[in-house]
């Protein structure tokens, strides 16, 4: 077996919508094609001795060893290997659950796609699970050692790719009331919510952290100064810089016990408490050093150590720390029983798990040798012996949940502490015999104040109550009833989405709102482009929702994105797909327009619940995609006798139809009119139906979002097949004598929509014709064809980039399309792209139009604006615009009241009379 491909999907997509982050595998099984799992010896033996958990895989027969009976039955290494990724992810801490197999066209080829946790843990576990089945097949067994490796490897995978547990529980939480999140690329920062109304959080410190109350927070002695001067109990203390003068600050703290520690420390690094000694003095001195070059010897206050966490100004919980420690059984030494702790499975490294395993240092042989213990001394049962001085979970100690016991008084003492230091999110250290009484009465003193404090002793205590602490993070940054996402508008199809993207961005900016949108041409925000090029993947959707600036997204999400990674967003307010049409077939495993529309309908399944997914009635690919959307449906369709837009508004649907020269909305019996066609410059007079389809597209999605038809009427008029709003997209341009087109049509529907408008034109058609190199070779016989019956003359030219083609194949199989039409169509063979266009235009005839499909748009634009284009279209008679007239405001139809300009379709208005149809 041999992986040909490994894609890592992290969206919705042509696997699944609940499941969006897989793996798949592009898998050739080789000389096992033909196999099946039963007909290899010993395969199913050494897979069940190997992985005996596999037990626990349902299957297709949905039950306990459905899985394992399949292989005993028989089944294709593919759906072997893509079980075996599941369970090692599974057996390394990350269990995973989801998977599908499909053979490909491609005899012997399969696509393998399972759910992953981590993105590099997944791919290595689709290289270990092939190499685990490869090795089976041929010793009938895997090497417990080399699965141990690989068990250790994902594991490690899995910790690397750790968000670490406070910012787990934050993100969490915030999964919980379905805010989206994002991990950004720098900072260990995450992003919780999109656009504008996003928050960031860094472990604990959140978009409110304060600077100020950070960098005092870390200067302990000014804390400590602050805090004595409002009145609040501190220890008495002082900093050094030398170790001279460490016997005067020993004073000035009235002798000893002291405590020792970093001027700049943290997580218990650097600290020795309980100090009785000039010796332990010296080499808690030094310890502190290592740390920090300020050391503040503090006065040692006997009591327990506790963690008041404070958020947004109250106390949500208490825990008091215990240090590491462990407690005698009568028979194991101390280093048994550091042994037998560390093998919780609670513990882990550092901040990897709930708990953190013991490690022996410095102060640990110290703080042995003053109980007179060492490492092979038996406790007697019961007995505690204590392996650091300071209470840090880091460091192996445990937490107890104190929250229900804490006086009222220190509650409001600590949450003056925070408001005094100027933290949002505080970890406030209080040293005290007893939480429940006030410190002013036990002498207990609060020892420092901590910004980012973790989260893991609250929410995962050893012992007591766990408590949600992110809860109150998440109501701090968003409160009951503030939106946490933009809204999401997308369009998918196979052709006109960056014109129909372009419109609906300028229909929504009327609103005044910042729109941000992604199109073939680039990202842009507002008025201002950001990245040129192709941007409709998710990466291009994560630059616009990451923006803080955007207010409204708006999306072109084409074919490939989703392939490759699936969509940019887990679900969207309004979902449009223009139309389904052969193209790129043959590419990524999508073989047929079937499966094409299966991968455009992944776009449509993410419209939310209570928002909208617009169908092109008239494409019965798009309108079968109803039955699987959530989302209210609302269809457009260039007939208003189209029997599902009756149905669908006689049911009290949402439409918008082409009738009677007019861009018109449906609800039920009442017919909104937005403008005449004609009146609509996208249109061309209202002579191009594809333009007035996607006009009909994104003024139904304007309208389904909510923006007013007074809007959509003006962006509308405003809007313009030009080169600067929509390149390539229909670009008429006025050369003097004859008129020349760009439009960036490569595919046999983008073709017959173009040839709709063309074959209107009264004067000779010339195109320059070509298609991008990776097309099947009977899609460019098809465009010769289409050519034939559009144009008088024709020049066939070919990309620049052949995509792998020999150069002048695609041009010769055009010209093949182009004889066998039969219409003896003139024609001649012009590789070069600029050099066809130049020629072209030098020769062309008065009256006539020259049609350009470049590969590229941009310089073929140049080229034709080195011939200073007019700026004032004159079009001929048959294309030209009629004179604006404005409608009346009600207009009786047989389908019913029709309102031009009417935003609100269900409650009429007190000076306005409405009368529906039969009333």
């Amino acid at each position: 077996m041999k992986i040909l491909k490994t894609q890592t999907l992290r969206g919705p997509n042509y696997w699944s919508i609940r499941y969006k982050k897989l793996i798949v595998m592009r898998l050739d099984l080789e000389d096992l094609a033909e196999t099946l799992t039963d007909e290899i010896p010993s395969f199913y033996e050494g897979l069940v001795k190997t992985l005996p958990s596999l037990v626990e895989h349902h299957c297709s027969p949905g039950c306990r060893g459905g899985f394992l009976s399949r292989v005993q039955e028989g089944t294709l290494m593919g759906h072997v290997a893509e079980h075996v990724a599941l369970e090692l992810q599974t057996l390394a801490g990350m269990p995973v659950s989801f998977g599908r197999t499909r053979e490909t066209a491609t005899p012997g080829v399969h696509q393998v796609a399972f759910e992953y946790v981590d993105e590099q843990a997944g791919r290595y576990a689709a290289r270990a699970a092939v190499r685990l089945c490869q090795s089976i097949v041929a010793t009938g067994h895997y090497p417990p050692e080399e699965l141990e490796q690989d068990l250790k490897d994902l594991r490690d995978f899995a910790v690397q790719a750790s968000l670490g547990p406070s910012t787990e529980n934050i993100v969490r939480e915030a999964e919980s009331r379905g805010i989206p999140w994002i991990q950004l690329g720098a900072r260990a920062m995450i992003q919780l919510g999109y656009g504008v109304y996003q928050k960031r959080i860094q472990a604990t410190l959140s978009s409110y952290t304060g600077i100020l109350g950070v960098e005092l927070a870390c200067d302990k002695e000014g804390t400590k100064r602050i805090l004595r001067d409002s009145g609040v109990p501190v220890p008495r203390g002082t900093v050094i810089y030398y170790l001279d003068e460490l016997e005067q600050a020993i004073d000035d703290v009235g002798s000893y016990p002291i405590v020792i520690k970093p001027l700049d420390g943290n997580h218990g690094r650097g600290i020795t408490i309980n100090i009785n000694s000039w010796e332990l003095a010296e080499g808690a001195y030094d310890a502190a050093k290592e740390v920090s070059k300020g050391v503040i010897v503090e006065r040692f206050y006997t009591g327990r150590d506790h963690r008041v966490l404070v958020i947004d100004g109250k106390v949500v919980a208490v825990a008091e720390r215990v240090p590491a420690h462990v407690i005698g059984d009568g028979q194991s030494t101390i280093s048994e029983l550091i042994e037998e702790t560390n093998r919780d499975p609670r513990r882990g490294q550092g901040h990897d798990n709930i708990l953190t395993r013991i490690e022996l240092d410095r102060t640990s042989w110290e703080l042995l040798e003053r109980q007179g213990y060492d490492l092979d001394t038996v406790l007697d049962e019961g007995e505690i012996c204590y392996l650091r001085a300071t209470a840090n979970l880091s460091t192996g100690g445990i937490a107890i949940d104190r929250t229900n016991e804490i006086h009222p008084e220190n509650i409001w003492l600590c949450q003056r502490v925070a408001k005094i230091i100027g933290l949002d999110i505080a970890g406030i250290d209080v040293v005290t015999s007893d939480i429940s009484k006030p410190l002013r009465e036990v002498d207990g003193v609060i020892v420092e104040v901590n910004a980012a404090p973790g989260f893991r002793m609250h929410f995962c205590p050893s012992e007591g109550i766990p408590r949600n602490v992110a809860e109150p993070v998440i109501d701090m940054l968003f409160p009951p009833g503030t939106p946490t996402r933009i809204p999401i508008l997308a369009l998918t199809g196979t052709n006109g989405k960056t014109t129909t993207t372009r419109l609906l961005a300028h229909i929504v900016r009327q609103t005044g709102q910042i729109v941000g949108y992604t199109t073939t041409d680039g990202i842009y925000l507002g008025d201002y482009l950001v990245e040129q090029g192709d941007t409709t993947g998710p990466q291009s959707a994560q630059v616009i929702l990451q923006d803080p600036t955007v207010e409204v997204a708006v999306l072109e999400t084409a074919r490939g994105g989703i392939l490759r990674s699936g969509v940019g967003f887990s679900e969207c307010d309004v979902a449009v797909v223009l139309n389904v049409a052969a193209d790129h077939l043959g590419i990524g495993d999508i073989e047929t327009v079937e499966d094409l529309a299966h991968l455009k309908s992944v776009v449509a399944e993410t419209a939310r619940p209570n928002g909208y997914a617009v169908l092109n009635a008239d494409d019965p690919l798009v309108a079968a995609m109803a039955p699987r959307i959530k989302a209210q449906i609302a269809y457009f369709s260039m007939n208003p006798q189209n029997e599902l837009i009756k149905a669908h508004t006689q049911q009290g649907g949402l439409a918008a139809v082409y009738e009677n020269g007019y861009l018109s909305i449906l609800k039920g019996d009442w017919t909104l009119r937005i403008e005449q066609a004609a009146n609509v410059p996208l249109t061309i007079g209202g002579s191009a139906p594809f333009m007035i389809a996607n006009a009909l597209a994104a003024s139904l999605a304007a309208f389904a979002h909510g923006v007013r038809i007074e809007d959509i009427r003006t962006a509308l008029a405003t809007f313009q097949a030009s080169a600067n709003q929509t390149p390539g997209r229909m670009n008429l341009f006025n050369l003097g004598n004859f008129h020349a087109m760009i439009d960036y049509a490569h595919n046999p529907h983008s073709y017959e929509a173009l040839g709709g408008f063309i074959r209107n034109w009264s004067g000779e058609r010339i195109g320059i014709v070509g298609g991008p190199g990776d097309r099947r070779d009977e899609d460019f016989v098809t465009l010769g064809k289409l050519s034939a019956g559009m144009f008088d003359r024709i020049i066939v030219k070919e990309d620049d980039d052949t995509r792998g083609r020999p150069r002048g194949e695609a041009a010769k199989l055009i010209v093949q399309g182009i004889e066998e039409a039969g219409t003896g169509i003139a024609y001649e063979m012009i590789l070069n792209e600029t050099e066809a266009v130049n020629l072209t235009l030098d020769t062309a005839p008065a009256g006539s139009l020259v049609v350009i499909l470049p590969e590229s748009v941009n310089r073929a634009i140049d080229l034709i604006k080195t011939r200073n284009p007019k700026s004032n279209l004159d079009l001929p008679r048959t294309v030209a615009a009629p004179d604006r007239q404005s409608p009346p405001l009600i207009e009786p139809s047989e389908n019913g009241t029709v309102i031009n300009g009417k935003t609100d379709l269900h409650t009429p208005t007190e000076s306005e009379e409405y009368v529906q149809s039969g009333g």
